[in-house]
């Protein structure tokens, strides 16, 4: 039954998903179109709209002081904007044929099916939550929300003396969470398949963050898995367990990644990639479907370094999406080209960047490539206050393509890989790097900017490669 109210001669927007895609397509398709022409209906499941997720571990390390910092704008400022938003409902159901979402109260369970002209899927990503004996243990954490982040808090608060934290997964949360515990004064432990952290960069750079993390006094353990995890007589978190240790903690955090949350969309029949996310066009409309949008963590992008699809989860994409998206729907004209596969993360003052191809991920697509690695300073060497960096540069074998870059190092390390993404959207190669007209004084950069150090470098193995 449609208890959703009458119909009129307005065309509906359905959003599925009150986060950064979500929101950002509905409030753009609000400015194309006014209330008078166009309805916007979201559902959010959730207790928050708008807000920021990255932000989450920077809350719990107590660098923002406070949750509402966060949110970015509530229920309230997208109602008054001409957006219903009906909080703390799920939509359980796309019935494609009719036009129309069942959706769910998830307080009381009351269900309606609501139609719609125009459908946006923004339903985000899941956390990677292994089944594991004890994985729903008290103590035990995700931080996907704002929901979970208090709830960490919470534990934090309550854990006894001994204040000590494993968190499994070295990705960019895992990275993050370890810091936000160590600023809380836990001694903290990182659990990691992988043999060094971060595995979106190569592992001779992922050492390096290795060692800065055990300079920091965090124990790394790298090369296993977590296996189950031990609780006390109280039934709360007492250790994790690998396959030959283990390893005591009174909170344990959750990072092992995320993966689109595509299962409504599955059942809707809807178009899947490789990765387990949603297929769309340039306009950001679901492939085959000339009135359902998809945008944000439950999507896949096109790589436009290796031609290739991938699952891109950050929430840069998501808000442009929604962008796109809200456009597209409410009458007008946008594109999303694509990615090259930019990201920055840091672990105290260790600032990490990456963009465009790891080694692996060229193998992966074919490409034949050279790489350098080289070491330079943020400033010039005599003035105060330069330290160290580290770029790795892949470069594509004979035509000398730039296929991608790793920086690490510290202050004035990580957005210098803003460089290298415009370069890597622009197709140049590193000879034409080399010649970039970059801002330079001492308090800024050397006179040879670590990139295109590193530029000439690989520009210069290019050439005797192909002599």
């Amino acid at each position: 039954m449609d208890i959703s109210g009458a119909r009129d001669a307005r065309e509906r927007l359905v959003v599925i998903g009150g986060d950064a895609a979500g929101m950002s397509a509905a409030s753009q398709a609000r400015r194309m179109r006014g209330p008078d022409e166009l309805e916007i209906v979201a559902f959010e499941r959730g207790h928050f709209s708008s807000f920021s997720a990255c932000g989450i571990p920077y809350w719990v390390g107590g660098d923002v002081p406070e949750r509402d910092r966060l949110i970015a704008r509530t229920p309230e400022e997208h109602r008054a904007r001409g957006i219903d938003l009906r909080m703390r409902t799920e939509v359980t159901e796309i019935d494609v044929a009719a036009g129309r979402v069942r959706a769910r109260d998830v307080d009381s369970g009351a269900e309606s099916w609501v139609p719609y002209d125009k459908l946006v899927i923004a339903t985000g990503a899941r956390p990677v939550r292994p089944d594991m004996p004890g994985i729903d243990a008290p103590g035990v954490h995700g931080v996907q929300t704002l929901d979970d982040g208090e709830a960490l808090l919470d534990s934090l608060t309550r854990a006894p003396e001994g204040r000590r934290a494993v968190v499994v997964g070295a990705g960019y949360i895992g990275v993050e969470m370890a810091e936000a515990l160590i600023k809380r004064g836990y001694e903290v432990t990182v659990v990691n398949r992988g043999a060094e952290p971060m595995s979106t960069l190569d592992a001779d750079m992922g050492r390096l963050v290795r060692e800065a993390m055990e300079g920091l006094g965090i124990t790394m353990v790298g090369g296993t898995e977590v296996t189950k995890v031990l609780t006390g007589e109280d039934g709360r978190v007492r250790a994790v367990a690998t396959e030959d240790a283990e390893y005591p903690a009174d909170v344990v955090v959750l990072g092992i990644g995320v993966r689109p949350q595509t299962a409504l969309a599955r059942a809707a029949g809807l178009p899947l990639g490789a990765h387990g996310g949603l297929l769309t066009d340039r306009a950001m409309r679901v492939r085959g479907h000339e009135n359902i949008w998809a945008g944000g963590d439950c999507v896949e992008v096109l790589d436009l370094v290796s031609g290739q699809e991938r699952y891109v989860p950050l929430g840069t994409h998501a808000n442009k999406h929604g962008q796109i998206i809200g456009t597209n729907a409410g009458g007008g004209y946008a594109t999303f080209p694509g990615v090259v596969g930019t990201a920055v993360s840091k672990v105290c003052d260790l600032e990490i960047a990456r963009t465009g191809l790891r080694e692996k991920d060229a193998r992966r697509v074919g490409l034949q490539f050279e790489t350098v690695t080289i070491e330079s300073t943020s400033r010039a060497g005599y003035y105060p206050g330069a330290s160290p960096m580290t770029v790795k540069m892949l470069a594509e074998r004979r035509t000398g393509r730039l296929l991608g870059v790793q920086i690490v190092g510290r202050e004035g390390a990580a957005k210098r890989v803003d460089i290298a993404a415009v370069a890597l959207t622009a197709g140049l190669t590193v000879e034409q790097v080399t010649a970039l007209d970059l801002g330079y004084a001492p308090p800024f950069s050397p006179v040879w900017d670590p990139v295109l150090v590193a530029a000439r470098k690989a520009a210069a193995k290019v050439r005797d490669g192909a002599r």
